[in-house]
């Protein structure tokens, strides 16, 4: 029963993401979707449920492809997926639905902030909320692998925010 309602939730968020026009607020962080992928207002481009035929011509390959963005980034302390994580891996899973048999990676990674074992603890559940939405839109269990650095393999070296902010992260490896 609870996962019959996280699906509701899920399809729901993507069917008002969709239906809503752009009111021209950015939202702050580096994850965001390319220039090519939006609409004349500003929106996201979706492509509809996970399982649409249009996300198989995506190219993993192709700079210009939604999915040449491989990195969600997170806020200190938090596995919450922002609104433009979780249209990225719309994408991503629409992948994974039209292409089974191609396998995912996805690597939990934190600042240095914290102790080694609240760290690792953390961007495992960084990878689990992505895994969970990926799963929610129609990406099979067994084509994704959950693995977790905590703070071990920084993406920037650094105390300072900037870097901070790059290595709250869960990468997305083909």
């Amino acid at each position: 029963m609870k996962f019959k309602l996280s699906k509701v939730i899920v399809v729901l968020l993507v069917a008002v993401m969709a239906g809503c026009s752009s009111t021209g607020d950015k939202q702050e962080g580096p994850v965001s979707i390319e220039d090519k992928g939006t609409t004349a207002d500003g929106g996201a481009v979706t492509s509809g449920a996970a399982g649409s035929s249009s996300f198989g011509n995506y190219s993993l390959d192709d700079p210009n492809s939604p999915l040449a963005q491989r990195v969600i980034y997170f806020e200190y302390d938090s596995a919450e997926i922002t609104m433009d994580g979780q249209e990225l891996l719309i994408h991503h899973a629409g992948y994974l639905v039209a292409n089974p048999g191609v396998h995912m990676t996805l690597e939990g990674h934190t600042d240095e902030r914290g102790s080694r074992e609240y760290n690792i603890a953390l961007g495992d559940r960084r990878a689990l909320s992505v895994q969970r939405v990926m799963e929610l839109n129609g990406a099979a269990p067994e084509q994704i692998t959950v693995v977790s650095y905590g703070e071990e393999k920084p993406a920037a070296e650094g105390n300072s925010e900037a870097a901070w902010r790059l290595n709250r992260r869960v990468e997305l490896l083909y």
